[in-house]
C-alpha cells in the first residue's frame, strides 16, 4: 500500500472512538469561512487572521462534536504548521534579503538603469517591461504600481494615451515581476502552502508566466504604436532617476548579491545559506558604497530599509524589507495552517476531497478544479493570501496522489490565485490601485493581459499535460524537486 495516498493518511488520523465526517458536516467550516472572510474581509476590511482563527475555532467545536479531543486537533494543527517551517524561514530569510539589498544600493541601481530604458514611442512596452523589471527587483507590485505607477500614469495624462490601457500595462508588468521574483511574498506563500521550493516554483511559472508576458507586449507594441510622434513629458521619471543617483553610489560591484542568489538558484544549491551569504555581501557593500554604519543595516534588517531621499514616491519605492515586514503574511499563514490542520486531523477535509475527487478524477480535471477553486477563492475573499492558501490545502493531498510535483499546484495558485486578485474591484489590490493611479479596474482588467492569459495557459497545460511535472521526491521543498 501506497503510504503517499492521502487516503492513507485520513483513515490514520481517526483516532478510536472518534465519527467519520459527512460532506454536509465537512462543508460547514468553509462556508463559514467563506462568509466570514468575504463580508468581514471584503466588507469590514477586518484583519484575515482573526477572522481565520474565528473559522478555525469552529472548525475544532465541530471536531468536538465528531469525538476529537483537543490535544488530537493540536497536533494535526502542529503537523500543518510544521511541515510549512523550511518555506517560513526562507520567508524570513527574504526579509533580511530585501533590506540589505536596499541598503547596498543593489535594489535602487537596477531601478536607475531600468527607468533609462523608456522610449516615447513604445510607451506602452516600457511602462510594462520598466515595472516588470522594478517589482523583479523590488518583490513588491504595490510599492511599484504607487511609485512608478503614478509617474507613468501621469505621463500617460500628459501624452494624451487612454489612461485604461497604460494603466494595465503598469498592473501586469508589476504582477509579472512580482509572481517571479524570489523577494516577493507571492511566489513565497504560494510555495509554502503547496510544499515546493521556492526557485523550483519560480523556474516552472515561467513556462506560463513569460508566455503571457510576450503576447502582452506585443500586443502594447502594435497598441502603442499610434501613440507615437507625441511630446514625451519625463519630469516625473527623471525625478526618481535623479533622486536615486543622488542619493546612492552606483557600481558594478552592487550587483555581486544577486549573482550570488541566482548562483545558488541554478547550482541547486540550499536557499537560505545562499540568501544569506548574498546579505552579509550587500551588507559589506552598503558600508564601503553607501558609507552606512552597520548599526544602520543591522536596523534595517529588523524594521525594513527606510529611505530619507526627501522625494516621497521614491522613499515609497525603496523603503523595503525586514524581519518585521514579513510578520504579517507569517500570521496569516500559521492561522490558516490551523485551520487546514484542524480540518486534516478530523478528517473533514478528506471528505470534501473525496467529493471533488469525483470530478478531478484526471490530471485535467484536477487542474481546471485547482484554477476555479483559486479564482472563487480570490472572488469571495479578495485576498491574495487567501486565493492561494484555501486551493493549497484543499487540494494538496490530490496532486500527491496523482504524482504530480508540487510545484504544479504552486503555479496554479500564484497564478490563477495570487496575481488574478488586483483584477477583482472590491479586493484589497484592486481598492489600493484605484486608489493610488486613479484608474478604475474596469477600465484597466481589458488590458493587463498577462494576468489572465497565465490563466489560460495553465488551462491548456492542464488540459494537455504539457509541463505538468511529476513528483521527484518526498521532501519537496529541496531544490531540485
Amino acid at each position: 500500500m501506497d503510504q503517499n495516498h492521502p487516503e492513507n493518511k485520513s483513515e490514520q488520523s481517526l483516532s478510536p472512538g472518534t465519527k467519520k465526517p459527512g460532506f454536509g458536516l465537512a462543508l460547514i467550516p468553509v462556508i463559514a469561512m467563506a462568509l466570514l472572510l468575504g463580508i468581514g474581509y471584503g466588507v469590514y476590511h477586518l484583519k484575515a487572521q482573526v477572522l481565520l482563527v474565528a473559522a478555525a475555532f469552529l472548525t475544532a467545536c465541530l471536531g468536538a462534536l465528531l469525538k476529537f479531543s483537543w490535544k488530537e486537533m493540536e497536533t494535526g494543527i502542529v503537523e500543518s504548521i510544521r511541515k510549512a517551517l523550511p518555506a517560513i524561514l526562507i520567508m524570513l530569510a527574504v526579509g533580511v534579503l530585501v533590506a540589505t539589498w536596499m541598503a547596498s544600493g543593489t535594489i535602487p541601481m537596477i531601478i536607475y538603469y531600468g527607468l533609462k530604458l523608456i522610449s516615447p514611442k513604445y510607451f506602452l512596452v516600457t511602462a510594462c517591461f520598466v515595472c516588470s523589471i522594478t517589482s523583479l527587483a523590488c518583490g513588491t507590485s504595490w510599492g511599484t504600481i504607487g511609485s512608478l505607477g503614478v509617474a507613468f500614469i501621469s505621463i500617460a495624462a500628459g501624452l494624451g494615451i487612454p489612461l485604461g490601457p497604460a494603466a494595465g500595462a503598469i498592473v501586469a508588468g508589476a504582477y509579472f515581476g512580482d509572481t517571479l521574483s524570489p523577494l516577493s511574498d507571492i511566489p513565497n506563500l504560494a510555495s509554502v502552502t503547496a510544499g515546493s521550493n521556492l526557485f523550483d516554483h519560480i523556474k516552472h511559472t515561467l513556462w506560463s508566466g513569460v508566455p503571457a508576458w510576450l503576447i502582452g507586449l506585443v500586443i502594447y507594441f502594435f497598441m502603442g504604436l499610434k501613440y507615437s510622434g507625441r511630446e514625451f513629458n519625463r519630469q516625473n521619471v527623471q525625478l526618481i532617476a535623479s533622486t536615486l543617483e543622488k542619493n546612492f553610489h552606483f557600481n558594478l560591484l552592487l550587483l555581486l548579491p544577486i549573482l550570488i542568489v541566482f548562483y545558488y538558484a541554478f547550482a541547486k544549491k540550499p536557499t537560505i545559506p545562499g540568501m544569506m551569504v548574498s546579505s552579509l555581501v550587500a551588507t559589506i557593500l552598503a558600508i564601503i558604497f553607501q558609507k552606512a554604519s552597520l548599526v544602520n543595516v543591522a536596523q534595517a534588517m529588523n524594521s525594513g530599509y527606510a529611505a530619507r531621499t526627501g522625494v516621497e514616491m521614491v522613499d515609497r519605492l525603496i523603503s523595503r524589507g525586514g524581519l518585521m515586514s514579513m510578520m504579517e503574511t507569517q500570521l496569516v499563514a500559521f492561522t490558516a495552517f490551523s485551520f487546514g490542520g484542524i480540518m486534516q486531523k478530523t478528517g473533514m477535509l478528506a471528505a470534501i476531497l473525496e467529493k471533488i475527487m469525483k470530478f478531478a478524477s484526471k490530471v485535467w480535471s484536477l487542474v481546471l478544479t485547482t484554477i476555479g477553486t483559486a479564482i472563487l477563492s480570490a472572488l469571495i475573499t479578495g485576498s491574495s493570501y487567501l486565493a492561494m492558501i484555501i486551493p493549497a490545502e484543499l487540494l494538496g493531498d490530490a496532486f500527491k496522489k496523482k504524482g504530480l510535483a508540487a510545484k504544479n499546484l504552486s503555479r496554479i495558485i500564484d497564478e490563477a490565485g495570487g496575481i488574478i486578485v488586483p483584477l477583482i474591484p472590491w479586493s484589497m489590490a484592486g481598492v489600493y490601485i484605484t486608489g493610488t493611479i486613479g484608474v478604475p479596474v474596469l477600465s484597466y482588467l481589458p488590458w493587463a493581459f498577462s494576468n489572465y492569459l497565465a490563466v489560460i495557459i495553465l488551462a491548456i497545460f492542464g488540459l494537455t499535460g504539457v509541463t505538468m511535472a511529476r513528483k521527484k521526491r518526498e521532501d519537496e521543498t529541496q531544490a531540485g524537486s
